[in-house]
């Protein structure tokens, strides 16, 4: 088996068109959810990046592997103790460890681990690729690098090569020669004036007044000029949703490109393909303008397009899966058995019978901008929040998707007992995980007893500042109160 994987960073699933996008973002990637298997449904189980991919890496949720932030002592994986062999554990059983025993040459193209300190995501990996820009390289410089290996070695064995794109990642940094290619183009009709007005009076990073952190950043704006600062006005948010859409557009054309160059090696009808992300993106909801700092529908959830030879294709797939139940599928459709330390379950079975079977429902979770966690079932999305991340968001927070896609009303008081199923769940789940969690404690409790979120420690007093000149004392007062250590 030859097996691609294009990681396209921070990839919203609805800014695709195979999956309903109005722009049309995404030709190259379309083709292949038209003859591949398109899933509606499945979710990062915890976010944002380096939880999210050591959660790919081990197969295992974060509160069994460790890392649920990005810095202190949760953004470091639990890698082994009095029991730890020869070999340790990332060794056997890391996703490309298991891989190689399947018989395939593994590779990665990707600056992942250089910017996030993350070097255990090479464990099982016989070569890797660091383009050596922390992730701001873009998909031309990624696409240099995993045209040569294939040209070199595509045609030999069996391998498994990992392609890593970062191009919808903030700041937004498309090339000026894609110049504005969706300036005619409606946007999404969601976010309106009245909602851009109403979050401009709100707080956080990366909220309306300050949508590159905790205050605009000059030097940022003019060295990524797609890239907006604030959200002043609508023409701010055409700005936001260009900029990203823009990203997307590159990164779907290298996906074009590195499809085309399968076919110019006569080996494209025997690679299996595969096309998803780490996490989503929020867009201006939660009042996030441009970032991944929740467990909302549009972070955790991630698009995920497998082209599979042996498998029919041309269907979607709606039920509920986390991704590392996609990298446990994969390994049994390889013939290989899923690890029993793996927090993954296969559902290959379903997919060789035509059959469209998953979870019941999913945990989510997110430890680098705040600390929350959710609970994704039937139509609801319930958000238990320990840690706010400055955003005076409500600790409890329930949203109807098919109703209210954007997560614009709260309903838990409104639906007691759906907010009440949802907890039921988020605890049963709980009192499971902590059987054998990482360092024998939850690692979100830890993350708050630390001093909250690393993304967000030690930011309030120059922010409380920063509200009060800019009109929202009212929004000082309250995080005042509620975070009174600062």
């Amino acid at each position: 088996m030859k097996f691609i994987y294009i990681d396209i960073d921070t990839l919203r699933a609805d800014h695709l068109g195979c999956y309903g996008y109005h722009r049309n973002t995404s030709p190259h990637i379309d083709r292949l959810a038209a003859r591949g298997l398109r899933f509606e449904n499945v979710h990062a189980s915890d976010t944002p990046c380096l939880p999210s991919r050591t959660a790919l890496l081990t197969g295992r949720f974060g509160i069994h592997n460790g890392v649920v932030n990005h810095g202190g002592a949760d953004a470091d994986p639990v890698i082994g103790g009095a029991d730890r062999a020869f070999w340790s554990q990332f060794h056997l059983h890391s996703f490309p460890a298991q891989l190689k025993r399947a018989g395939l040459k593994t590779v990665s193209v990707s600056s992942f681990a250089h910017r996030h300190s993350a070097f255990h995501w090479h464990a099982g990996f016989d070569e890797t690729y660091n383009v050596g820009k922390f992730g701001l390289e873009t998909a031309d410089e990624v696409f240099a690098i995993a045209s040569r290996w294939l040209e070199a070695n595509g045609r030999n064995g069996d391998w498994f090569l990992h392609v890593h794109m970062w191009d919808p990642h903030t700041p937004y940094r498309a090339a000026p020669d894609y110049g504005e290619p969706f300036a005619e183009t409606p946007l999404p009709g969601w976010l309106t004036e009245e909602k851009r007005a109403r979050d401009w009076q709100g707080c956080g990073p990366h909220s309306a007044q300050e949508c590159s952190g905790f205050a605009p950043n000059p030097k940022a704006a003019q060295a990524f000029p797609r890239q907006p600062q604030q959200i002043p006005d609508m023409a701010a948010v055409r700005a936001m949703f260009d900029g990203y859409d823009t990203g997307v557009l590159v990164a779907d054309e290298y996906v074009g490109r590195i499809v085309a160059l399968l076919g110019e090696l006569g080996i494209e009808e025997e690679v299996a393909i595969m096309i998803s992300s780490d996490h989503g993106e929020t867009l201006g909801e939660l009042n996030v303008y441009g970032d991944h700092q929740t467990v909302d529908q549009h972070t955790t959830r991630v698009p995920l397009v497998l082209v599979w030879p042996g498998l029919e294709g041309g269907k979607t797939l709606s039920a509920f899966h986390y991704q590392i139940d996609v990298t446990a599928t994969l390994l049994e459709l390889l013939g290989r058995k899923v690890p029993e330390s793996w927090d993954g379950v296969s559902f290959a079975g379903s997919l060789r019978a035509g059959e469209d079977k998953g979870r019941d429902h999913l945990i989510v979770s997110q430890g680098a901008w705040t600390c929350q966690r959710g609970v994704r079932f039937d139509k609801w999305i319930l958000i238990s929040t320990m840690h706010d991340g400055y955003h005076l968001y409500d600790e409890a927070m329930l949203f109807n998707l098919e109703d209210d896609p954007h997560e614009e009303r709260n309903l838990a008081e409104a639906q007691p007992e759906i907010a009440a199923r949802g907890f039921h769940l988020l605890s049963a789940w709980h009192e499971d995980m902590m059987k054998d969690a990482a360092r024998g404690r939850d690692p979100l409790a830890n993350v708050v007893a630390e001093g909250g979120p690393y993304h967000v420690r030690g930011a309030l007093p120059a922010y409380l500042e920063r509200l009060r000149a800019t009109g929202r004392a009212a929004m000082a007062e309250r995080l005042s109160a509620k975070y009174p250590a600062g």
